[in-house]
């Protein structure tokens, strides 16, 4: 509406914020109000307001939180403004707002006083609004394809799920330990049991490992499962839920991450043992064939031969722990010289076994099972697979893991879900999708504490962790 229009139809308005811009002129004074994102500027003249309404105006601080009721006017530079009418005082700030040009130029504060980060930062605010948008897409993509949200215990009997070093907590009333979630995984899949074919739960998970860039003691997943479907299905499934979600958010398939162009439209599709090959250093010899990593031994023979290369070189070198099957040789080859090339959208399927414990086997290659997980610069994102339903298999599995013994595996047998299983659960597919991860790809941000409104930090004045402390078990 142009200003003659505004002048005659002088439309009221009502509206609060906090102030953030102040200035006084003699007896008339400017000041914009900020609220739910968005500024608006209002003129405050004395002869309108009167003497009290006035005095109110010229106590005022950047940070106060007033109301005012008025109608809409253009100034002369053609800014919409609130002509005040009336001024009500509703907060006061006690502490000053953060330099209004830089917002927060100390990151750790960001974190730790996101409340003004959000005030102060318009960029912040726009990551966590499209991270709402994000959350709002997905559960659009699932409920229209008939899934059934649903919510699972947060707090467990038996650490599992995922392997991962759980948060322990004790139930005095009960009298019992109790293990904050890694993963909801055995509970939607009993849930499967009980004729729910299709279901997904967006919620937390725990895990009591290291922090860095990409890992935060709490996340937030989705998991979904799907009755009478197999890992196959689920990767046609992603392609279609990632293009989806990033044209609803960016308006193209395509994205902009760092120095990189991310292209949700397609997937390239590898298998783990495919991905070593492809991804061998250049000058570490001969790329082993994928015939050959599948041969008994072939795999931690050629991470023997890579790490000869890469110790000579001073490249990152494949640590084993203890003795490995030859599927967990395959893994840590993977992670040490293909893992952070998948820059572009990638599925990467056809996981080990022994590395698999909840995933079923091919039925023509028992060393490796119906398992993939999705990559996007050099992240994981999501995790899927057809779900082992034989319950005499799952519990051999289960106690074998135990048997191997660490502070990332279960200590006990979970008898009620094999229980479960051999209630009879239908041939199932389910996957995992890590929220703040997806979160990061498409606002562009590089730290997933720039997406999680409250990130687990140290107490104040205690120094950062180090590089070393910073080791952490996937989200």
């Amino acid at each position: 509406m142009a200003a003659p229009e505004l002048d005659a139809a002088k439309p009221g308005v009502s509206l609060a914020g906090r102030i953030v811009s102040y200035r006084l002129m003699g007896k008339a004074g400017f000041a914009h109000l900020q609220g739910a994102g968005k500024r608006v500027q209002v003129y405050v003249k004395k002869d309108v307001v009167g003497d009290r309404g006035f005095q109110l105006f010229q106590l005022l601080d950047l940070g106060d939180h007033i109301g005012i009721r008025g109608h809409l006017f253009r100034t002369k530079t053609g800014e919409l403004s609130v002509w005040v009418e009336e001024l009500f005082f509703l907060s006061k700030a006690l502490l000053p707002l953060p330099e209004k040009w830089h917002g927060l130029a100390d990151v750790e504060l960001r974190y730790r006083m996101r409340y003004l980060d959000l005030i102060s930062t318009e960029k912040s605010r726009q990551v966590f609004e499209t991270r709402a948008r994000i959350v709002r897409e997905l559960r659009k993509f699932f409920e229209a394809r008939g899934y059934i949200e649903v919510e699972t215990p947060m707090m467990h009997p038996i650490a599992g799920g995922a392997t991962a070093r759980p948060f322990v907590t004790h139930h005095n009333t009960l009298d019992i330990n109790l293990f904050l979630r890694i993963a909801p995984e055995l509970y939607l899949k009993r849930l499967t049991v009980g004729g729910f074919d299709r279901v997904f739960e967006i919620n937390r998970n725990f895990r009591n490992e290291g922090i860095s860039t990409q890992h935060n003691p709490e996340f937030t997943m989705l998991e979904f499962y799907e009755a009478y479907s197999n890992y196959r299905d689920l990767m046609d499934l992603n392609e279609q839920l990632f293009a989806q979600v990033a044209q609803a958010i960016a308006g193209s398939t395509k994205v902009k991450y760092g120095d990189v162009e991310l292209d949700f439209g397609k997937m390239e599709r590898l298998s783990m043992r495919e991905a070593i090959v492809k991804y061998w250093p250049e000058g570490a010899g001969t790329p082993p064939t994928v015939q050959e990593l599948a041969a008994p031994g072939g795999a931690q023979r050629a991470t023997e031969r890579y790490n000869q290369w890469a110790k000579a070189n001073h490249a990152e070198y494949a640590a084993a722990k203890g003795n490995l099957a030859d599927g967990e040789w395959t893994g840590l080859l993977f992670e040490t010289i293909a893992e952070d090339k998948l820059v572009q959208p990638t599925i990467l399927y056809d996981f080990p076994t022994e590395i698999s414990p909840l995933s079923k086997q091919k039925p023509e290659d028992p060393a490796l099972t119906e398992r993939f997980e999705i990559y996007v610069a050099g992240m994981e994102i999501a995790n899927g697979f057809s779900e082992l339903n034989d319950p005499a298999e799952q519990e051999r599995r289960f106690l074998a893991q135990i048997a191997r013994g660490g502070d990332e595996v279960p200590k006990q047998l979970d008898v009620d879900y094999i229980r479960a299983l051999a209630h009879g659960m239908p041939p199932t597919a389910g996957e995992g999708i890590g929220i703040d991860r997806l979160t990061m790809l498409l606002t562009d941000s590089h730290s997933i504490r720039d997406v999680i409104l409250f990130p687990q930090l140290r107490p104040e004045g205690k120094p950062e962790e180090g590089q070393a402390g910073q080791a952490a078990g996937k989200a």
